[in-house]
């Protein structure tokens, strides 16, 4: 039979309608939102199918879904963009926004339209203007002199966050050091509750976790001021190691250290070696410190391996017990003594340290140095605090007037938001928001005398911090009653790189903004799903120049060689691209989504297979055959009597919705394509009918199109993704599940049926789910499970 495809995908896109409504649990579920960069790709693909399978079935399951959409429409691609085509960036985002809207249409996925925000929407930037304001108030945001990294291609300045091994996150040039006044958000007052609230973030991948935890980098140590010789100043070092203080040899500052600077120190060669990031280098200051136990004086260097952003920006250096220390001593011909054993069990060469174990030794020399009130018990932090100002146009312009008079003065509540004018001019290089002959020129609030507005924008970053909470209220701004009602968000689903960035960031927020009253919401993401990448093998011609896969095709069936390279992520870089819109006109959207969900799990990588896609339209052609051969069907009508078919089509349905329930995405899809190989071996009409509409309602989420049109096929009343999830016959399921009694802290507080034998891990995880209301806000200490009979979760309050 013929399938239109196409006719039918757009008539029930245009039937849906899933505006979020009252009744029902809430559900919040999230896609991280796109760049308006102007087409989609397999990427958002993967991202928004997995985000769209789990909304549909929640709202099939009862639950009041919030499924809504936006874009992250600020940065400096926009501007750049902008000043190659002669544009506004305003123009050309809006352009892009209108064709990624309907490019994520076509793919039928179930948003919440209502709730599409843009922010570089002036009533959307407005609310984040009134935050800073608040964050101002509360001490969270400020204002420094300080050096910071600059992207000379960008021309911008960049956090710490968004430099990756020395270069610029988007630019890939290699960062500078430039002193500038800048604006900064105190994140390290919330470090040390951004690393203990981790551990209470039970749904999220523990590689997330572990990776916000090096990069706040809690370090437990002891601050020493060493006294700098002939001089009344002192060094003050902080270390993580102490106890080898009989071994050092010598003293090194960091490049941007106040001691540099003050003696202006001639580091140009050594700037040029930090680039390469290989050799430790450096230059004796003429300084010397005196060794706080030994009758000894240490050199102090300028060092191109110390960071001003860590510590002090200074260290003791013991090269017989550091790699990088060993380095720098051997090139400068420096002494390395050991102080612990080979064994590494008891300290030695360290007069009254030496038999003591390293932790002992630990506490002596605190105490020694405590007694000479010249070292104290110190915690540091990695992280440091979050720089938002940044050197362009296409941003949220921060509310603040500098006066000659009064100082630094807020943009008055009733005055915001303060807009981007758009008669820019970008020809003449830099920031145009600085050179605009009108914009920043303003009378200041307070005196009444002229004044200029702070010409820096925010980074984007600040936008991406709290859209998801915009996404809570009907008018896009921060409502405590609409938050309280849909945060946490119980979904959030996006890739590993955002980690760092984006996640920290968020959380960190949601802190702040509870310090200043908003609502008091801490962790913002319940359940974070990491999806994989998409990958596809890579093509080169003759003369080593990246080949689109069509390109290499034709090539190589014209007999031409072309070399097969690695299978990579798909990057407009390296044309190992597939673009979506080709697939879907060819085969359908059903036919793409069903083959990005089969695949593999949605936290895995995939590779592209054009034989896959293949394989997933002749699966969707055999369905409807199969279908439409037994059409009408009866709906609810009873079934008479069980049989082993029926058995089987309501196992495969218990353990597909457990699958869903888990994000197994990939093994529900096989799950539904075996139950349509017992449908072909089915005789009694009634169990087939049963059989063919648990069928269409659990491909629904996945293929809704080809669903819906079969359903109405078949005769089902109304539209099908308004239908209940259906439920599996727990009669005919005994035999696969068990009951499986939960304990808290030894005493039984619930049961729940679950698959027999199901994973050790998966179980603990689904009992601690079963109980999550009676745990609260408890810590769990360990949870010990004895499969198909019992979990035991200790808890402590």
């Amino acid at each position: 039979m013929h399938y239109n495809f196409k006719d039918i995908e757009k008539i029930y896109q245009n039937r849906w309608d899933f505006s979020s409504n009252d009744n029902g649990n809430k559900c919040y579920i999230l896609e991280m939102f796109p760049y308006p960069s102007g087409n989609i790709h397999m990427g958002h693909v993967r991202n928004y199918t997995i985000g769209d399978v789990i909304a549909r079935y929640k709202r099939a399951c009862g639950f009041n879904v919030l499924h809504p959409i936006g874009w992250d429409a600020f940065g400096l691609p926009a501007e750049n963009a902008a000043i190659e085509n002669k544009i506004n960036p305003k123009t050309w985002t809006k352009h892009n926004i209108d064709n990624m809207r309907t490019q994520l249409k076509s793919l039928g996925l179930s948003y919440n339209w209502g709730r599409e925000l843009s922010t570089c929407d002036p009533e959307y930037y407005k609310h984040e203007q009134k935050f800073f304001l608040d964050f101002l108030k509360h001490g969270i945001a400020y204002r420094k002199e300080s050096w910071v990294n600059w992207d000379p291609v960008d021309q911008t300045v960049l956090a710490n966050e968004q430099v990756i091994d020395g270069k610029g996150w988007r630019s890939g040039a290699a960062v500078e050091k430039r002193k500038l006044s800048q604006w900064f958000l105190k994140i390290t007052d919330f470090a040390d509750d951004l690393i203990q609230c981790l551990g209470n973030l039970k749904n999220w991948p523990d590689k997330v976790k572990t990776m916000q935890e090096h990069w706040i980098g809690k370090s437990e140590g002891v601050t020493i001021e060493f006294k700098i010789v002939n001089s009344e100043k002192k060094l003050k070092v902080f270390t993580t190691c102490p106890h080898t203080l009989f071994g050092a040899s010598f003293c090194a500052v960091s490049l941007a250290h106040p001691i540099v600077q003050d003696m202006n120190l001639n580091v140009d060669a050594i700037k040029m070696n930090e680039e390469s990031g290989n050799e430790k280098i450096g230059i004796y200051t003429s300084l010397n410190v005196q060794h706080p136990f030994l009758d000894k004086e240490l050199p102090i260097y300028a060092a191109n391996f110390i960071l001003m952003e860590y510590g002090e920006g200074a260290i003791f250096g013991c090269p017989a017990h550091d790699q990088r220390d060993l380095e720098f001593a051997q090139k400068y011909n420096l002494p390395i003594i050991q102080v612990i054993s080979s064994n590494e069990e008891y300290m030695c060469n360290s007069e009254f340290l030496d038999g003591l174990t390293i932790q002992e030794a630990k506490n002596v020399v605190l105490k020694k140095l405590e007694e000479q009130g010249i070292g104290k018990k110190t915690v540091h932090y990695r992280l440091h605090d979050w720089g938002i100002s940044r050197q362009r146009y296409w941003g949220c312009p921060i509310p603040i007037i500098y006066c000659n008079k009064c100082g630094i003065v807020s943009v008055p509540e009733e005055d915001l938001p303060v807009v981007l004018p758009i008669d820019v001019n970008f020809s003449s290089g830099g920031n145009p928001l600085d050179k605009h002959p009108t914009w920043k020129f303003v009378n200041c609030p307070q005196c009444g005398q002229s004044a200029t507005r702070e010409t820096d924008t925010f980074d984007t970053f600040f936008e991406s911090s709290w859209y998801f909470i915009a996404f809570c209220s009907k008018n896009k701004s921060l409502d405590k009653s609409a938050c309280d009602k849909f945060i946490p968000i119980d979904y959030y689903i996006g890739g590993v790189e955002h980690a760092i960035l984006h996640l920290l960031y968020s959380r960190f927020f949601c802190r702040a903004l509870t310090r200043c009253g908003y609502f008091d919401i801490k962790e913002p993401f319940s359940t974070l799903i990491t999806q994989g990448m998409v990958c596809h093998v890579t093509y080169k011609d003759q003369n080593e120049k990246w080949l689109f896969p069509e390109e290499a095709k034709k090539l190589m069936a014209q007999g031409i060689m072309v070399e097969v390279g690695k299978i990579e992520k798909m990057s407009k870089s390296k044309k190992n691209v597939i673009d979506p819109s080709i697939v879907i006109d060819k085969y359908g959207v059903d036919t793409l989504r069903l083959f990005i969900l089969s695949d593999n799990p949605p936290e895995k990588d995939m590779v592209w297979s054009d034989d896959g896609v293949k394989g997933c339209a002749r699966y969707i052609n055999r369905l409807l055959r199969v279908i439409i051969e037994h059409k009408p069907i009866a709906v609810n009508n009873g079934v008479a009597g069980n049989n082993q078919h029926r058995e089987k089509i309501h196992k495969l349905l218990h353990h597909l919705t457990n699958d869903i329930e888990n994000f197994r995405i990939n093994c529900a899809v096989a799950k539904f394509r075996e139950m349509t190989n017992i449908i072909t071996e089915m005789i009694d009409k009634s169990v087939i009918d049963e059989a063919i509409f648990i069928l269409l309602r659990v491909i629904e989420p996945f293929m809704p199109h080809l669903a819906e049109y079969l359903w109405q096929e078949v005769g089902g009343n109304g539209m099908l993704y308004l239908q209940p999830w259906p439920k599996a016959d727990l009669a005919l399921i005994s035999d696969s599940t068990v009951t499986v009694a939960i304990q808290i802290n030894g005493k039984l507080r619930s049961t729940i049926n679950v698959a027999v034998d199901l994973p050790i891990e998966e179980l603990k995880k689904t009992a601690v789910d079963a109980v999550a209301k009676k745990i609260s806000n408890s810590k769990i200490h360990a949870v010990h499970a004895v499969p198909n009979r019992i979990v035991n979760i200790i808890i402590i309050d």
